[in-house]
């Protein structure tokens, strides 16, 4: 594939300007209308990196927004329900509202890519104040972190869907030992819109509520639901984004002259994590149930963000490009050769654009440039071909999951387009 087969990228560049527009709801995005109707998490923040391609100030909203539901104990939920929408479930009656953040919200976070986002924004105009504002809030997440969902250095989960990659066999160990008795009836809107067969199961579903439904019992005070947790999977993807989180705050705290020992203690912290994160055996970083010791036994793509961590992995790089060799579409979610492999079901096989463009970030930043010009090139292909998909199957292509996706059109602009890079 060569520069030339990126056919108008110009009107590819319209395109995803007008779906961050179409998905905007006055100060934050959806992630997609219908599918998604309400602020998540890290696609909010894909989507401020993406607003920043031609709005400033518009990127810094999105941020703003997302921050304004912080709770007081420094999580950030993973969604903010700010209107109703009765065609989504689980919506905030089933979270229920205990009184713990300033809105209604689920109880749960997502991957903390906050920092490293406001670091880039705050890189294109430093004479703005929204970073220093920022900053305190960040630091409290960041030490939520490390207080509530850190062992031995290593970052776990305590629902699949804070991690960020729901249905990812990171986690199938430990939600098979879940019986999810006493589930209250419930009707998916997800597969009223997408095909079933890309979504998680009904087992995995199951699960999901039973889970939701314990916290709202709990009322999502940390410290009860952390006696007997049925669910703590130490994860790759999330100790490694964290510690990229960490350095780009204490980067950020320099340039503002904060005091930022702190973090760098966390950063320490953190790398002693990830060395207890791999598996020799499948020789790679891998998720590992905290209860039983076990680990997934899974090449995953989060596997392939130690560089954006700031783990430099001779090992990992060679895996790496084995994998470019093998995928026509890479970056999968989990490896092909895995017999759990599927290739259009969410995080079981699939291609993800905001992943890849974080693995691209770490290799660049860890002076592997041809390897992130590789996948970025190809990440561009996938999408100038495809569309902007959610999702995408590795072995042809193919769009999956919702369409008109914000975090695909956010990192076609901010990172994949050709104008990206010559930005």
């Amino acid at each position: 594939m060569t520069e030339c087969d990126l056919n108008d990228v110009q009107a590819l560049d319209a395109r995803a300007r007008e779906i961050l527009l179409l998905n905007d709801r006055g100060g934050y995005t959806v992630p997609t209308d219908g599918l998604y109707p309400y602020q998540w998490n890290w696609d909010s923040m894909f989507a401020a990196w993406g607003f920043a391609a031609f709005d400033l100030d518009r990127a810094w909203q999105e941020v703003e927004r997302l921050f304004s539901g912080q709770w007081p104990n420094g999580m950030v939920p993973h969604i903010l329900f700010h209107r109703p929408d009765p065609g989504y479930f689980p919506g905030p009656d089933v979270w229920g509202r205990v009184g713990r953040g300033p809105l209604p919200s689920s109880g749960i976070t997502q991957p903390p890519v906050a920092a490293s986002f406001v670091r880039l924004l705050w890189e294109k105009d430093r004479a703005r104040g929204e970073a220093e504002a920022l900053f305190e809030p960040l630091l409290a997440w960041h030490r939520w972190f490390m207080e509530w969902r850190c062992e031995g250095g290593a970052i776990f989960v305590t629902h699949p869907w804070e991690a960020g990659r729901d249905n990812a066999p990171d986690w199938d160990g430990a939600m098979a030992a879940i019986e999810p008795t006493g589930v209250q009836p419930y009707t998916r809107r997800d597969t009223a819109h997408v095909d079933a067969s890309m979504r998680p199961t009904k087992a995995d579903y199951d699960r999901y509520i039973w889970l939701v439904e314990r916290g709202r019992r709990l009322g999502w005070d940390e410290a009860a639901m952390a006696e007997s947790a049925p669910l703590r999977v130490a994860d790759p993807g999330m100790t490694f984004i964290l510690m990229g989180a960490c350095r780009d705050l204490a980067a950020l705290g320099r340039e503002l002259g904060r005091d930022v020992a702190e973090i760098e203690g966390w950063v320490a912290t953190l790398e002693t994590g990830a060395e207890s994160l791999w598996n020799p055996s499948i020789g790679a970083y891998d998720g590992r149930d905290l209860t039983t010791g076990a680990f997934a036994g899974a090449l995953t793509n989060a596997s392939y963000l130690c560089w954006l961590g700031g783990v430099d992995d001779e090992r990992m790089l060679a895996t790496f490009e084995g994998m470019l060799d093998r995928v026509p579409y890479p970056v999968p979610s989990l490896d092909p050769a895995d017999p759990r492999f599927d290739a259009r079901r969410y995080w079981r096989g699939p291609t993800w654009a905001i992943m890849n463009a974080l693995i691209g970030l770490g290799l660049a930043a860890r002076g592997h440039e041809a390897q992130a010009r590789t996948l970025r090139r190809r990440t561009a292909h996938l999408i100038a071909e495809h569309g902007f998909a959610e999702y995408f199957d590795p072995l042809t292509g193919a769009p999956a999951g919702g369409g008109t996706f914000t975090w695909t059109a956010a990192v076609w602009l901010a990172w994949a387009s050709p104008r990206a890079r010559e930005a």
